[in-house]
Parts: structure tokens; sequence; C-alpha cells
């Protein structure tokens, strides 16, 4: 198992105490009072924990240690429910070209752009995203819609010309899913 990063920000008691105990917990403990080395500490981690004693604007993955005393153990169940939810919020969203799409609301974000985005059109989005070639309408047929190959439907050319309408409408983007003669590709 892997330790955790946990990064102390301008709160130095917190820090020599979690220091002494890094080890035996199997966390990395690491203090700063500058923001701008805070965020360039930051750069090099993809899993990691701000802990601070108060709200800073502006710090992505802050835990707030404000409720002062805690008990040790309580103190250590909520620093690893912060990190499993570090890790639902990191897996819930998948980059596809400039767009980032957000599992869990289902909706695809560009620039503070948002769009709506259907279960069917989300699953056809990933499936085409993971492919390194154009898919045919069979295969999205029996891996997206889990309908038989055989089955005379129109079902994936209906639902990726209003996907890639509503994206062409969101984002100015017309590219975004690409019709090749053999099948449909994100490049």
């Amino acid at each position: 198992m892997s330790s955790q990063n946990i990064i102390i920000y301008k709160f130095t008691e917190l820090y020599q105490i979690l220091e002494e105990l890094g080890t035996d917990l199997n966390i990395n403990v690491a203090f700063e009072d500058r923001e701008d080395h805070l965020n360039e500490r930051v750069k090099n981690l993809n899993k990691y924990l701000i802990i601070s004693n108060k709200n800073y604007l502006d710090i992505q993955n802050q835990f707030i240690l404000d409720n002062l005393p805690i008990n040790l153990f309580k103190f250590i169940e909520k620093i690893n429910i912060e990190f499993l939810k570090l890790q639902f919020s990191n897996q819930s969203e998948v980059k596809v070209n400039s767009y980032i799409i957000d599992l869990n609301s289902r909706e695809m974000l560009s620039k503070n752009i948002k769009l709506k985005l259907t279960e069917k059109e989300v699953n056809t989005i990933t499936y085409l995203s993971k492919s390194d070639k154009p898919v045919g309408v069979d295969e999205l047929q029996e891996k997206v819609w889990s309908y038989q190959s055989d089955i005379e439907t129109h079902t994936v050319e209906t639902h990726i010309y209003r996907l890639r309408k509503k994206i062409l409408n969101t984002f100015n983007d017309n590219n975004f899913i690409i019709s090749k003669k053999n099948g449909y590709q994100i490049k």
C-alpha cells in the first residue's frame, strides 16, 4: 500500500505531531507556510491532502482542522475519509481531449462551460475514447446498448447525431466525434 501525502499548511503544531507519527501511520508529511511553495509542491503529487487550521481560498484538497482538541483516532479516521473522498473524486473524472467528463454528475466540462449528458451519452463517449480505431455501429450496439448485433435499429446513429449536435451547440466543436466509413471515433 502506498503512503498518503499530507501537507500541513501554516499549522506548525500539527506538523510536529504528524511528523513523529508519520511512519507509523503510513503517511508522508510536509510543512509549508508560503502559498507559492505549496503550489509548486503539489504539482508533482497526484494524491495529496492539505491540512490547515483555517480556510484558505484557492487551495484544493484542503481539510480544515478547526475544532480542537480532537481525539487522535478520530483525527486519523477523518484523514482516511478525506483521502477516500479524493480517490472517489479522482476516479469520477475522465479526460477526453480538452474536455473533462464527470461520471458522477454526468457532465462534460471545458473552460467553465458545462454540458449535461445522459448515461448512454457518457457511456458512448468513454467507450469511444478508449479505442484507438473507429468503432462500428454493431460494436456500440453490443457494448453500450447491450443489443444483439443482428437487430436492425438506428439507435446508435440517432444517439451519436444528437450527441454531436449537443456538443456543437454547447462547445462549438464539430469534430469531437468523427464519422469514418467503418464507424465512429474520438481523436
